[in-house]
C-alpha cells in the first residue's frame, strides 16, 4: 500500500516539475498570424459597395482569350429518350379526374393516367370483392385508365380489411357476495 502512494507522488512530483516556467514561457510565444481574407470578405464591405460592384464587372482579357480559343462542335442527332411503347415522354402527363370520395374538397381532384388515389384503391377493392363478376378486373382497367397485369397484380394481392363481430359465449356471471 505504501508503494502505490509513493508512486503518486512521484507521478506528482514529475507533472508539477518547472510548471510556472513552462506556463510562461507558453504564454510569452508569438501567436500565428490569420490567413489574408479575399478582398469581399474585408469586413465593412457590403456586396453594394462601388469597389465590389466595379470588380464584378471589370473583364478579364486573359480569361476572354483563353474562353475565345475553345470551340465545342457536335455532329451527332440529338438523343431522344423513348418509352416501350414508341413514344417521346413529355413533361406534362395525361391526367383524368378522380372518381371523387366523400371529402370532396379535400380529395385530389385530378391525377395521372396509370395511377389511382388511396380512395380510388379501396373504393375498387371492396366493389370487386362485393361484386366480383361485375366489377372485373379489365372493367377496373378501363373505368381507372389502368394496366391489366397491374389490376389483375392489385386484386390478386390486396384484400380490403373486413370487420367480423363475433357474437359473445355465453359465460356463467360470477357474483361476489
Amino acid at each position: 500500500m505504501r508503494g502505490a502512494a509513493m508512486g503518486g507522488r512521484v507521478t506528482r512530483v514529475f507533472r508539477n516539475f518547472n510548471l510556472e516556467n513552462r506556463a510562461s514561457r507558453e504564454v510569452g510565444k508569438e501567436k500565428p498570424t490569420a490567413a489574408p481574407r479575399h478582398p469581399t470578405a474585408r469586413p465593412g464591405l457590403l456586396p453594394n459597395d462601388p469597389e465590389i460592384q466595379e470588380e464584378i464587372r471589370r473583364k478579364d482579357n486573359k480569361l476572354l482569350g483563353l474562353l475565345k480559343e475553345i470551340y465545342v462542335d457536335s455532329r451527332d442527332a440529338p438523343v431522344q429518350v423513348k418509352v416501350e411503347d414508341g413514344s417521346i415522354p413529355s413533361k406534362q402527363k395525361e391526367h383524368r379526374l378522380t372518381k371523387l370520395g366523400h371529402l370532396n374538397d379535400l380529395d385530389i381532384q385530378s391525377i395521372p393516367k396509370g395511377k389511382i388515389s388511396v380512395v380510388e384503391a379501396l373504393t375498387l377493392l371492396s366493389n370487386h370483392k362485393v361484386s366480383p363478376h361485375i366489377w372485373t378486373a379489365e372493367k377496373i382497367a378501363t373505368e381507372y385508365s389502368l394496366d391489366l397485369k397491374e389490376v389483375t397484380s392489385l386484386l390478386e394481392f390486396f384484400i380490403p380489411f373486413t370487420v367480423e363481430v363475433f357474437p359473445p359465449k355465453k359465460k356463467k356471471a360470477l357474483s361476489f357476495s
